[in-house]
């Protein structure tokens, strides 16, 4: 239970712990629409390789065999909806997120692919999830955990709903580590991405709190302590272009 005077960062501010969620349902709520083309633009087409090799190293099962998928922050489906489209006909996904606003656009794309029938799209807090004990077989959350005001709870709700042999996998921004690549990152961050927010969603102070959260996220190393210390075991991660990205993994055992 948080303290009266618990802080957390919302980008590079100090708020109250309890204020947090309020201010990132703000950003998303502000974003929603135009998210998904916002992504496109913001990593020249990149996102679509790096979940990609999400949903590959997932590795739904062909056939229909059955596994039931958790993406969570996941609201406008595109994991669920990738991972969908690799697996077999036993495949199911659950999209939990807290927005409204993002649940509404992945429902509506889910309908357009015609696999509304395999998702399902719930309003939940990645903290306290509504659903029981050993429930999925896999666990994604791409781009979201950073937005979670404690992390370690979101971490141990995971574990707690995977069933054992279940995985865990997170894809999140990370910390470049391409000599003259990190210079030209931090300009096109702070300058450009700022900018390319007001333009297409009217609302640069969004896409401004989204580059500050990412600098105050873990480094790689440290966030897989997070999720040993939640009691995943075989924890690994790597890196993609350049440290821009990590995909982290861990299995429930």
């Amino acid at each position: 239970m948080s303290q009266p005077d618990d802080t957390t960062h919302f980008g590079f501010r100090n708020v109250p712990l309890d204020n947090k969620q309020t201010l990132v349902n703000s950003v998303f709520h502000s974003v929603a629409a135009r998210y998904d083309l916002m992504n496109d633009l913001m990593s020249g087409g990149l996102h679509r390789v790096w979940k990609d090799i999400m949903v590959t190293t997932l590795n739904p099962p062909k056939g229909d065999h059955p596994f039931a998928l958790l993406d969570v922050a996941g609201g406008t489906g595109d994991i669920a909806l990738r991972a969908a489209k690799a697996a077999g006909s036993g495949f199911r996904a659950t999209v939990c997120d807290i927005n409204v606003d993002m649940l509404r656009v992945g429902r509506e794309r889910a309908a357009k692919a015609h696999l509304d029938d395999r998702l399902a799209f719930v309003e939940g807090n990645a903290e306290a999830l509504s659903f029981p004990d050993r429930t999925f077989d896999g666990y994604t959350i791409a781009f979201g955990i950073r937005n979670v005001p404690r992390i370690d709870q979101a971490l141990a709700e995971a574990f707690r709903v995977l069933r054992p042999g279940g995985r865990f996998l997170c894809l999140e921004f990370s910390t470049v580590d391409v000599p003259g690549l990190d210079r030209l990152y931090d300009l096109f961050s702070f300058r450009v991405i700022p900018e390319l927010g007001r333009a297409v969603t009217g609302d640069a102070d969004a896409y401004r709190y989204l580059v500050e959260s990412i600098r105050k996220f873990p480094k790689p190393n440290a966030f897989a302590d997070m999720i040993r210390t939640a009691g995943f075991a075989r924890v690994n991660w790597q890196t993609l272009s350049g440290g821009i990205v990590a995909l982290h993994s861990g299995w429930r055992l």
